[in-house]
C-alpha cells in the first residue's frame, strides 16, 4: 500500500459521488488519497439526473449519458484497482441525486461522503452547488466537500 498514515478514523469506508465534472474529478482524487493511506473501501456514485418528462422526450439521449457515466466510472474503478484500493460503482437515474446519495451512504454504512462543491446542474454559481449543499444538511454521516484547487 503506502507509508502514509490515515489522518483520523472515520474513513474506513467512503463513499464519492461523481458527475465527471472537473469538481467532481477533485472530489474523486482526494478520495483516492484518502482510500490509499487509510485502506479504505471506496463506494463510487453517480446519479444520472432525469424526470419522467425527460425519460419520454429523450431516451437516447439518457443512454447515451448513461453510457458515459459508465465509461467515467470504469476508469475510475480501473485507477484504484491500479492503486490497490477496493472499489465498488453505483449508478442511479432519478430526479433528486443527493437523495441517491444519502441512500447510498446509509445502505453502504459509509463513514465518510465525499463530493465536489459544484456539478454541472444548473447554472454556473458562485455559491456551493445545490447537491453538495443539500446533501450536507441531510448525511447520516460526514460530508468532505472538495473545492476544484485543490
Amino acid at each position: 500500500m503506502t507509508n502514509a498514515v490515515c489522518p483520523t478514523p472515520g474513513f474506513e469506508k467512503l463513499l464519492v459521488a461523481t458527475d465527471g465534472s472537473e469538481f467532481s474529478k477533485a472530489a474523486v482524487n482526494e478520495a483516492m488519497n484518502i482510500a490509499k493511506a487509510c485502506s479504505s473501501r471506496l463506494f463510487v456514485l453517480s446519479v444520472i439526473e432525469v424526470n419522467p418528462e425527460y425519460e419520454s422526450l429523450a431516451p437516447e439521449l439518457i443512454e447515451r449519458v448513461e453510457k458515459q457515466i459508465r465509461k467515467h466510472l470504469e476508469s475510475v474503478q480501473s485507477k484504484a484497482s491500479k492503486e490497490g484500493i477496493a472499489c465498488e460503482t453505483i449508478v442511479h437515474q432519478g430526479e433528486e441525486p443527493y437523495w441517491y446519495i444519502i441512500d447510498e451512504a446509509k445502505k453502504k454504512k459509509v463513514k465518510t461522503i465525499i463530493m465536489g462543491s459544484h456539478g454541472r446542474t444548473g447554472l454556473k454559481r458562485l455559491m456551493m452547488g445545490s447537491t453538495a449543499s443539500r446533501g450536507i444538511g441531510r448525511a447520516p454521516c460526514r460530508v468532505l466537500v472538495v473545492p476544484i484547487n485543490i
